[in-house]
C-alpha cells in the first residue's frame, strides 16, 4: 500500500471514530444525563446554584471563590492554547526546505501534507481559545449574578425560581464551553500525531476514545442530587430558552 494511499484511508477513519464517539456521547447526555460525568455535573450545579443563592451573605464568599477557580482554570487553558497556536504559525512561516527529507515520516510528507498538518493543529487550538473565552465570559456574568438576593427581588415564587434558572444556566454554559474547549485540546493529540505518519494518528484516536469512554460515562446511580433511582426523564439537560 502506498504512503498517501494510507493518508487517505487511516485519517478519515480515525477522524470519523472521534466525532461518532462525540455525537454518541451528546446523545447520551442529552437523554440519559444520569449516566453520564456531564450530565451529573449540570444537575448538581442547579442545585449547589440554588443553596449559594439562598443565603447570599453567608455564602457569597464560597460562590465567587469558586468562581474565581473556574475563571482561573479557563484562563490557563486559553492562555496556553494562544500560546500553542503561535508556536504553530511560526512553524508554518519557517523554513520549509527541509521538511521534505523527515525519513521518520511514513505517509504523506509533501509540502502540501505538512501544511495542512500543521494548519489543523492551529485550526484546534484557536477553536479551544475561543471556548475557552467563551467560558471566562460567562463565569464572570455568573460571579455577579450569584450574589444577587433574589428573595428580595420579588415575592412571587415563580419569580425566584426564574432567577435561579438563569444563573445556572450561565453557570452550566461557563461549563460547557470549558469542556468543548479540553475537547478540542484532546483533538489536537491525534492531529499532532499525524505529523509523524496516519498510523500513529490512527492508533491514538482509537486510545483516546476509549479513555473518554470511562472518563465521560458513570454506571453509577444516585450521583446527582434529587435523584434516588436511575430515571432520567425529569432531569434532561436540554438547553432552557432564554
Amino acid at each position: 500500500m502506498e504512503k498517501k494511499i494510507l493518508d487517505y484511508t487511516l485519517v478519515p477513519f480515525g477522524l470519523a471514530i472521534m466525532v461518532a464517539y462525540h455525537i454518541w456521547l451528546l446523545h447520551r447526555i442529552f437523554h440519559k444525563p444520569s449516566k453520564t460525568v456531564i450530565g451529573v455535573n449540570t444537575i448538581n450545579r442547579r442545585f449547589w446554584v440554588r443553596a449559594m443563592m439562598e443565603d447570599p451573605s453567608k455564602n457569597g464568599v464560597l460562590a465567587v471563590q469558586t468562581m474565581r477557580n473556574n475563571i482561573m482554570a479557563s484562563t490557563l487553558l486559553a492562555s496556553t492554547a494562544i500560546m500553542l497556536s503561535s508556536l504553530i504559525a511560526v512553524l508554518m512561516t519557517s523554513g520549509t526546505n527541509n521538511r521534505s527529507t523527515w525519513n521518520f515520516v511514513y505517509g504523506d510528507d509533501s509540502e502540501l501534507g505538512l501544511s495542512i498538518k500543521f494548519f489543523s493543529i492551529l485550526v484546534c487550538f484557536l477553536v479551544a481559545f475561543l471556548f475557552n473565552v467563551q467560558s471566562i465570559r460567562y463565569y464572570s456574568h455568573a460571579s455577579i449574578l450569584i450574589n444577587v438576593p433574589f428573595k428580595k427581588m420579588s415575592p412571587q415564587p415563580h419569580h425566584e425560581h426564574l432567577t435561579t434558572e438563569y444563573v445556572s444556566r450561565s453557570v452550566n454554559r461557563g461549563s460547557y464551553f470549558w469542556s468543548l474547549g479540553l475537547r478540542a485540546f484532546y483533538f489536537s493529540f491525534p492531529l499532532f500525531l499525524w505529523i509523524f505518519g496516519p498510523i500513529p494518528m490512527f492508533v491514538c484516536c482509537v486510545v483516546l476514545v476509549s479513555m473518554l469512554y470511562f472518563l465521560d460515562v458513570t454506571f453509577e446511580c444516585g450521583w446527582a442530587a434529587g435523584i434516588s433511582d436511575c430515571d432520567d426523564e425529569e432531569f434532561i439537560v436540554a438547553p432552557n430558552p432564554v
